[in-house]
C-alpha cells in the first residue's frame, strides 16, 4: 500500500514466467528471487511436474490452479495468486460436443480475481507451441492460435483482463537480436506475426513490456542455454503481458528480471514482471 496525491492506492505485483520445469527452477534458485520480487500474481508455464508437486513447491500462501499438459513432463501451465480465486477455467472454449486438442491442454489457464475495490480482473497463462518450420506442429500451432484469438476477442471486450506467457513469437524485429536470421524459422514467420498484429492492432489489447520499454531492441527474456547467447544478450523477447487499455493505463511499472550472470539463471526465460496501480 502507498498513498499518493492523498489518495490511497494498492499495487498488484504480476510476474509472468516459463520455469523450464519447476523442480529445476526451485533448485537453482527461483524462491530467493520470489521473496526479492514479492510478486501478487505469479503466472507460471512449462512447469512440467505433476499438480501435487506443483502445490507442494509453490507452497500453502499461494491459491493455485494448475493444468498439467495431456504429455507426462511436457508444458503445464499455473496461475499462484494471494487474492483468491471467483472462478477458474482450465481450458479454451470448444465447441459443443468437441474436445480439446490433446496437444492443447496445459498451455492455457484463466483465472478471476476480485480487486480491492470490487472489480474484477481476469488472468491468464499461456504457453504457445513453438512449432518447427515446415512440418505438422506449425499446422498445431497456426490452430492453436486460431483458438487463442477467439478466445482474446472476447477478453479484448472487458475492463481488466491480462494475458501473460511465453508466446513463443517474436512480433518485431526489435524483439530478437538476430532477427535477420530468423527470418524463415518458427517463431518469426510472417503468418506467425500477423496474429499478434491483430491482437494489439486490432483488438486494442497493449503489449505492455513494448509500450513501457518504447522503440528499443528487446529487453529480451530468453536466451538460449547453449553458447554465449545469454553472455551477449542475444535473445528473444517472448515472454509478453498484453492487457486491456483499462489494465494498460494504470501500468506503474515493468521490467525484465535478468539474472546479474549465467550462473545465476534458474530458467532459460527471465521473468517479466509489470506493477498495476489498480488502487
Amino acid at each position: 500500500m502507498s498513498v499518493a496525491g492523498g489518495r490511497v492506492s494498492r499495487v498488484l505485483t504480476v510476474a509472468t514466467i516459463n520455469v523450464n520445469g519447476l523442480r529445476a527452477a526451485v533448485r537453482r534458485g527461483m524462491p530467493a528471487w520470489q521473496q526479492e520480487c514479492a510478486p501478487d500474481v505469479m503466472l507460471l508455464q512449462e512447469l512440467r511436474a505433476p499438480d501435487d508437486v506443483v502445490r507442494e513447491l509453490l507452497g500453502p500462501d499461494w491459491h493455485v490452479v494448475h493444468v498439467e499438459a495431456a504429455a507426462k513432463g511436457r508444458a503445464g501451465v499455473a496461475i499462484a495468486s494471494r487474492l483468491p480465486f471467483e472462478a477458474v477455467r482450465p481450458l479454451l472454449p470448444v465447441a459443443e460436443g468437441a474436445e480439446e486438442p490433446e496437444g492443447d491442454v496445459g498451455r492455457w489457464v484463466e483465472a478471476d480475481v476480485r480487486l480491492p475495490d470490487g472489480r474484477v480482473l481476469t488472468l491468464v497463462s499461456t504457453y504457445l507451441y513453438s512449432g518447427t518450420a515446415g512440418t505438422p506442429s506449425m499446422d498445431a500451432k497456426y490452430a492453436h492460435l486460431d483458438r487463442v484469438t477467439a478466445r482474446l476477442v472476447e477478453l479484448a471486450a472487458a475492463e481488466l483482463a491480462v494475458v501473460g506467457g511465453d508466446i513463443n513469437v517474436g512480433h518485431r524485429e526489435l524483439d530478437i537480436k538476430n532477427w535477420k536470421g530468423n527470418r524463415t524459422s518458427a517463431g518469426f514467420l510472417p503468418a506467425e506475426r500477423a496474429y499478434l498484429d491483430r491482437w494489439y492492432d486490432e483488438l486494442g489489447l497493449v503489449d505492455v513490456g513494448r509500450r513501457v520499454a518504447g522503440e528499443v531492441a528487446g529487453p529480451y527474456t530468453w536466451w538460449s542455454w547453449r553458447g554465449k547467447a545469454f553472455d551477449n544478450d542475444s535473445g528473444w523477447r517472448i515472454d509478453v503481458q498484453a492487457a486491456t487499455p483499462a489494465l494498460a493505463a494504470v501500468v506503474d511499472e515493468a521490467r525484465v528480471d535478468r539474472a546479474a550472470t549465467y550462473a545465476e539463471r534458474f530458467s532459460d526465460h527471465a521473468p517479466f514482471v509489470v506493477r498495476y496501480d489498480v488502487g
